[in-house]
């Protein structure tokens, strides 16, 4: 996969890498497309799945640190 490749998926949203990835296994799984693409597809969505891993670790962070917060009674953080 190429770096251009990896850098268009780091800009998608989590629901955007869903979508895609879903799309992706069907493709794979109905037998829609041959060997040889089947296997760069394979690659794209395991990069997918790397990137989603990545965005639910840094909400999971996120929540950590407010339910910490709040429990030791200090003040809520937003970034809107």
């Amino acid at each position: 996969m190429s770096e251009k490749q990896k850098n268009d998926i780091g800009k998608l949203s989590f629901e955007e890498a869903i979508k895609e990835l879903t799309g992706i296994v069907g493709k794979i799984e109905q037998g829609e497309i041959a060997l040889a693409d089947s296997l760069g597809q394979y690659e794209r969505g395991m990069a997918l799945i790397k990137h989603c891993r990545g965005i639910l670790q840094k909400a999971e962070k996120r929540i950590e640190k407010i339910s910490k917060e709040e429990e030791s009674g200090g003040k809520r953080k937003t970034h809107e």
